[in-house]
């Protein structure tokens, strides 16, 4: 059985009336990896170490000139960024991320620096897919993700490729399970 917490106020305020929330949730919390950062991490490696190693060559030269440097900084800012900085902001993302399955939809609320909700009917969810690990936890994505797996957390703009989606939640198979009872009950209603 299903066991969720009472819903958070950010899932709470954006209710219709008559609405009653049947699960709550959030992403795993803090830093962590994603299979992308595979290919990521040494991409932004290499994007730091060349513009950097390049700047203090230029710096030891004859000339030694420090304002030589200013031209690389923003490559070099940008590849810590892309190396460090975007694990932190994926974090504070998921922080700030609060999801919900209520008896008409299905709710994400999140967004860093304003809210942004998505609300997606029971009665039109047409493809919930679902991955999940042996502990459990895993991810329901309602509708098809068209980029596969060349989306990389974190790196801003990313999240408008990608469809709706239940990441890292805990009991993510029951909570699928839960939003197909949701739907079938909202379809007997209508």
């Amino acid at each position: 059985m299903l066991i969720s917490s009472p819903a958070p106020p950010e899932v709470t305020d954006v209710l219709d009336r008559g609405e009653r929330v049947l699960w709550s949730g959030q992403p795993r919390q803090g830093p962590m990896l994603h299979g992308t950062d595979a290919f990521a991490i040494p991409f932004a490696l290499l994007w730091t170490s060349v513009p950097l190693f390049g700047g203090l060559a230029a710096l030891r030269g004859p000339k030694g000139d420090p304002f030589a440097l200013l031209p690389i900084l923003p490559f070099v800012l940008i590849g810590l960024y892309l190396l460090i900085g975007r694990f932190f902001v994926d974090a504070a993302q998921r922080r700030r991320t609060f999801y919900a399955v209520t008896n008409e939809r299905v709710l994400i609320v999140s967004g860093l620096f304003s809210r942004n909700v998505q609300s997606l009917s029971l009665r039109t969810l047409d493809q919930v897919n679902v991955s999940s690990r042996a502990s459990g936890r895993g991810t329901i994505m309602f509708g098809r993700n068209t980029y596969g797996s060349f989306t990389v957390a974190g790196w801003p703009g990313m999240g408008k490729y990608l469809p709706p989606m239940f990441d890292t939640i805990a009991d993510a198979a029951e909570v699928a399970k839960l939003i197909r009872d949701a739907q079938r009950s909202a379809a007997e209603r209508a």
